[in-house]
């Protein structure tokens, strides 16, 4: 057992549940001005993490893992609304100078970063997993994914141009220049820790932003690791703080860093509710904000798809950190003629996930993060049962596990009125759904107020254009369930938000203004 990390920062004397490569990464300390730093108040929080409470006959101290039982192993700085000057006004200072960096600089910056997130890649995969509780190999998929940003947006910093234009009127040129917005900030999730604060991070800093970033209470640790590579990567002192509280905190943190005044740019990741609070505080100021918000994503299976294609990428799509995705799967729609043997493909596949802790070896679904998961998870079944659905498989708890673990879940004859058809599920809960046409099998899937993304697998060319432009969605999977890369624009429409991250020019475009010239020229056309 390791203690690493309880010198890096606050020491309480709790024994870290891990080892770790390179303690430095451990961090417990808000990060502001290039300085690890308590809160004004002092106070501090418990990081939720793992113990062995539930294993029979293991020593503790050799075998420490097992998920979501509620033991405490780091805590991190309780910030409050008095601790959001200090750190905005040090973004400011630092964007003042980091503005005037070179384009090739900051290229090279997010490439050093990139380099050094690769060499801790083991050390940051291993956080992850006791953060979320999602297994090892997909806490390396996340790092592998999150990697493709700093990469991309290095890039997209030697990208940034304006143009020039000859405009009706004789004698003038048109110019236009781009120029970073100011101190950005970032409202990131517990979900996907990493990637969601290197995606926005990355094309902030590419921008020439400086960016403050607010982890979940759930997955500080993982930030605040980045932010310790981002210093020694070389960025300076104000150009990438962090800030950490606890969920009762986050509100009135939140909205003061919204509505401070030399805060110019807002990104948040998360529900619809708390993306419409956070565009009221930004309305406030005229702020720039990126919502991305949530999913209720539908799949939609057709007569004539490759039934073991649509398989494979449902259960990657579905299970993958135990359902708490925004783009996961959340309405499944299985056309009359295929429904059957679609079921007993997706039954049998189901049933050789290995749920457990996810540093264990072989595990394949991991618990959920939060206790709210189970609760929400235990109210949809219940509701879907109640409105005539059938359970299939799961739909509780496991037996000899504790922690937030619910088992993988099938349900068939879902209709339209019952809970999952109106809310996103962050469950392992898979609906079915029954359709006869293609018209009807849009109409479902279009009837939410949500549109972040939507799937579907046929092998029809005509039908794959129709569905391109007539499903309500800001991202389309077709006969994939995969539509999500750094060099693809992301983000929805409806309720599920505005704005883009990743993708060429529109995600750096995020924090940029566009400024205009107008020259007049003497003796030329």
């Amino acid at each position: 057992m390791s203690t690493n990390g309880a010198t890096n920062g606050h020491h309480d004397g709790r024994v870290v549940p891990f080892k770790l490569k390179d303690s430095e990464l451990l961090r417990q300390q808000s990060f502001v001005n290039g300085e690890w730093v308590e809160s004004m108040s002092g106070e501090r929080f418990d990081v939720l993490g793992m113990n062995d409470s539930s294993k029979n006959n293991v020593n503790f101290v050799d075998h420490p893992l097992d998920p979501g039982t509620g033991r405490t192993w780091a805590s991190c700085p309780n910030n409050s609304v008095q601790d959001v000057d200090a750190a905005v006004e040090s973004s400011y200072k630092a964007f003042q100078n980091y503005r005037l960096v070179n384009p090739r600089t900051r290229a090279k910056l997010l490439l050093k970063w990139n380099d050094l997130i690769t060499a801790a890649r083991d050390d940051l995969a291993t956080i992850l997993t006791y953060e979320t509780g999602k297994p090892l190999a997909e806490s390396y998929g996340e790092l592998d994914y999150a990697l493709g940003f700093t990469w991309w947006f290095a890039g997209e910093a030697e990208r940034i141009q304006g143009n020039i234009a000859v405009p009706a009127a004789p004698s003038r040129r048109v110019f236009t220049i781009k120029q970073p917005i100011g101190v950005a900030v970032a409202l990131v999730p517990w979900n996907f820790p990493i990637a969601m604060i290197l995606r926005k991070a990355g094309a902030a800093l590419a921008a020439g932003c400086t960016m403050i970033a607010k982890p979940s209470p759930e997955t500080p640790l993982s930030c605040l690791a980045l932010a310790h590579l981002a210093a020694k990567a070389g960025f300076p002192p104000g150009a990438f703080n962090v800030l950490t509280t606890t969920l009762e905190n986050t509100p009135s943190l939140s909205e003061a860093l919204c509505k401070h005044p030399l805060v110019k740019k807002v990104t948040f990741t998360g529900s619809t509710a708390v993306g419409k609070i956070v565009a009221r505080h930004c309305a406030e100021g005229l702020k720039k904000v990126t919502l991305e918000l949530g999913g209720n994503c539908p799949f939609i299976i057709f007569d004539d798809a490759n039934l073991e294609q649509a398989l494979s990428a449902l259960m990657l799509l579905k299970w993958r950190h135990a359902g708490q995705a925004c783009i996961t799967a959340n309405r499944v729609y299985v056309q009359a003629g295929v429904l059957k043997k679609f079921t007993d493909m997706l039954t049998e596949a189901t049933a050789k996930l290995k749920v457990g802790h996810g540093a264990d070896e072989g595990t394949t679904m991991g618990p959920v993060t939060t206790p709210r998961g189970i609760v929400k998870a235990k109210n949809q079944v219940e509701d879907a049962r109640k409105h005539g659905a059938k359970i299939l498989t799961g739909g509780k708890t496991p037996d000899g596990l504790n922690g937030y673990f619910f088992e993988p879940t099938i349900i068939t004859g879902m209709k339209a009125n019952m809970l999952i058809s109106r809310e996103e599920t962050f469950a392992p809960i898979c609906a079915l759904y029954e359709f006869q046409t293609e018209e009807e099998g849009v109409k479902m899937a279009n009837d939410t107020s949500m549109g972040l993304a939507s799937y579907f697998f046929t092998k029809n060319v005509d039908r794959t254009w129709r569905l391109l432009e007539n499903l309500e969605a800001g991202m389309i999977g077709m006969n994939t369930g995969n539509s999500s890369a750094a060099e693809s624009p992301f983000g929805g429409m409806k309720e599920s938000g505005y704005g883009k991250e990743s993708g060429k020019d529109v995600a750096v475009a995020e924090y940029l203004i566009t400024k205009t010239g107008t020259f007049s020229v003497e003796g030329h056309y």
